[in-house]
């Protein structure tokens, strides 16, 4: 993430957001129904859009922002357990276990989706790398606020954008109270994303891939959006453009490492 990723010094800064939203893309978020959320898991054109996104998590680059985030954050000392929120079918967290296994230590790790996509030989995958997987399918909010995880980190790969800032604002204070590290990787809410996202038929995506990509940039972020809606106090935060084409957030607990004296 390079020079885009940089300690807030001067601690929360608030956005506000004005109604009703502007049509621009630049303008305050609009989020709206994606197709593929509400087409049956087994669709053909959800399917298709599946594989469309997972290309497009090579082309936005995702894997390599999440390692870097990950580093940079130095979390495996303290670290045990790797919640994934809008996990899909796992493909995007068992790339990221491939690329930060050589030198990084085995974790828990919790795929948490609504419909439980995931197939067996993800699941196979992170067991080779002595990677302990469990699958929650679940509604996320449902989920955290029963869940028993201790020294965790959350990650979240093109999920925050679906929500509302009243429901962003809830999960972040769920996340906040069981969480010591949260990543976030969103689209970026900018012209240049908007234009790119109605070219997407042009790598071969499909209708519901391309309906939805627009949508999602509409509903990105930009600025310091999430972190008006994180708790201000006991974090470092990070957030900003990473690329042309996302938006990152990190906020990491600060003082003794969780679960140490």
């Amino acid at each position: 993430m390079g020079p885009y990723w940089k300690w807030n010094s001067k601690g929360m800064q608030s956005t506000q957001i004005q109604a009703p939203p502007s049509p621009e893309p630049a303008a305050t978020r609009q989020p709206a129904p994606e197709l593929l959320d509400e087409l049956p898991a087994q669709d053909p054109r959800a399917l298709e859009s599946r594989r469309d996104l997972r290309r497009i998590n090579v082309l936005m680059g995702h894997v390599p922002r999440l390692v870097e985030a990950w580093r940079r954050s130095h979390p495996d000392r303290w670290v045990q357990t790797i919640v994934e929120l809008g996990a899909g079918d796992g493909t995007f967290l068992l790339e990221f276990a491939r690329a930060i296994a050589p030198d990084s230590r085995q974790f828990k790790v919790i795929l948490v989706d609504r419909i439980n996509l995931v197939k067996a030989e993800i699941l196979d995958g992170f067991r080779e790398l002595g990677w302990q997987p469990e699958v929650v399918t679940a509604d996320a909010f449902e989920w955290i606020r029963q869940a028993h995880v201790a020294d965790a980190a959350f990650v979240c790969n093109l999920f925050l954008h679906h929500f509302t800032q009243e429901r962003l604002k809830l999960l972040a204070q769920l996340v906040a109270e069981r969480a010591s590290l949260f990543v976030a990787l969103e689209p970026r809410r900018a012209f240049a994303a908007l234009m790119c996202s109605k070219l997407l038929g042009l790598i071969g995506c499909n209708s519901v891939t391309r309906h939805d990509a627009v949508v999602s940039v509409r509903a990105g972020f930009k600025d310091k959006e999430i972190t008006a809606l994180w708790p201000n106090r006991g974090w470092y935060v990070q957030e900003g453009p990473c690329g042309l084409f996302t938006h990152g957030f990190v906020a990491q607990q600060f003082g003794p490492a969780p679960g140490k004296p």
